[in-house]
């Protein structure tokens, strides 16, 4: 299924609130992957809180780390 993140915002403790192209707002737990390269690089909140999309996929420091939506997707729940 190609699906697309439309709007990404940062919420508490280090979660990603996402809407998703097929209309669903999911909510997704970025404290296990901080733990891994390259998100390791994204512990600091003012750093984490520069999320944006590009091209449906959700990035930051001008894209050099991503997370693909299909992963975004599978491992989010349902607010």
């Amino acid at each position: 299924m190609c699906i697309d993140v439309i709007t990404v915002k940062t919420a508490a403790d280090f979660h990603l609130e996402l809407e998703f192209s097929n209309g669903e707002c999911r909510r997704f737990d970025m404290k296990p992957l901080l733990k891994m390269k390259p998100w390791n690089r994204l512990v600091t909140l003012s750093l984490f809180e520069q999320v944006r999309i590009d091209y449906g996929t959700v990035t930051w420091l001008e894209g050099e780390i991503d997370i693909a939506p299909e992963t975004l997707y599978d491992f989010s729940v349902l607010v």
